[in-house]
């Protein structure tokens, strides 16, 4: 058997690709990388939340999933949208890593809590929108491009710090330029932030799907996975929505923290939910239902008004 393995081309998507071929090797598979440019990697010059949000950066790998020329996509967990058509489905998460958001920054000394007004670069609605809420004192610009690009505009001085996910920078051994790991309490993560999701066409081979998912998927990392991209798909978010939650495992049960933050940051609802872990897609969607009855839908569709 061999394994054709798209992925984007950023030194982050390639890292992703080649930790899922090492998998696949230890399992006696042989694959080859496919690099594939995304639309969102084209367009750097406008926010995420301006370009629309669904398949930013995997339209392109389901195009060649669609047509046979990859067997399998490799992505960022977070960058995938809730809901897939109905030609795809995800076969395996990888073991999650640690989810904290970081700041990053070559003065170290750097920290929210300090009081003291600074430049944090970002492109993510929901990093903004809670830095506005918790720390109104830190202004913010948008900050589009893979790490490397962006630890370079960080470098020209265009911001003081950056505000990243924990697993980016540590795949890519920036753990040196961490001023600070941010609190969960406060900066909940984007759903699926630490994972990598592994997607295939529906028509791949049954063969084929049990053995990639045999040596793929963690299944601990699945559940909770689940229960938050079904906690997403019931509130229809993506990039350019400030939603966030993190699932995790307590014995038996599964424990998830999920809420939204108006883009202002004026208004923040977090509600918690447990349940068994037998029924995690009925727990996600539980917990959307409760944000949306204690005023999440209004955040929502103040957010999708043309003039938000």
């Amino acid at each position: 058997m061999h394994i054709k393995i798209g992925t984007r081309g950023s030194r982050l998507a390639l890292w992703q690709a080649h930790y899922v071929q090492d998998l696949l090797h230890a399992g006696g598979i042989e694959s080859d990388i496919v690099v594939i440019e995304t639309k969102g990697d084209k367009i750097l010059d406008r926010s995420l939340s301006k370009i629309g949000s669904k398949g930013v950066f995997t339209e392109e790998l389901e195009d060649q999933l669609r047509s046979g020329d990859i067997d399998i996509a490799v992505h960022s967990a977070k960058d995938l949208q809730s809901q897939l058509d109905d030609a795809f489905e995800i076969i395996a998460f990888t073991e999650r890593e640690k989810a904290n958001d970081v700041l990053v920054s070559h003065n170290t000394a750097l920290s929210l809590k300090s009081g003291e007004p600074f430049t944090v670069g970002t492109s993510s609605t929901r990093r903004v929108a809670v830095l506005r809420h918790f720390y109104p004192h830190i202004k913010t610009v948008d900050m589009r491009g893979n790490l490397q690009t962006r630890l370079r505009k960080l470098e020209e001085g265009q911001c003081d710090a950056l505000l990243l996910a924990y697993a980016g920078v540590h795949r890519m051994e920036y753990d040196d330029k961490i001023a600070e790991h941010l609190l969960l309490d406060e900066f909940t993560p984007a759903v699926g932030q630490g994972s990598v999701a592994i997607e295939c066409s529906t028509a791949l081979s049954e063969e084929k799907k049990a053995i990639l998912k045999n040596l793929l998927n963690h299944v601990e990392t699945e559940i909770c996975l689940l229960t938050e991209r079904a906690f997403l798909k019931t509130l229809q978010g993506g990039c350019s929505i400030p939603v966030f939650a993190m699932a995790t495992l307590q014995g038996a049960q599964i424990h998830i923290t999920g809420g939204i933050i108006s883009l202002n940051g004026s208004e923040l609802i977090r509600k918690t939910q447990t349940g068994a872990q037998t029924f995690p897609e009925e727990l996600g969607t539980a917990l959307a239902d409760e944000l949306l009855e204690a005023g999440a839908d209004r955040i929502l569709a103040e957010i999708r008004s043309p003039n938000s």
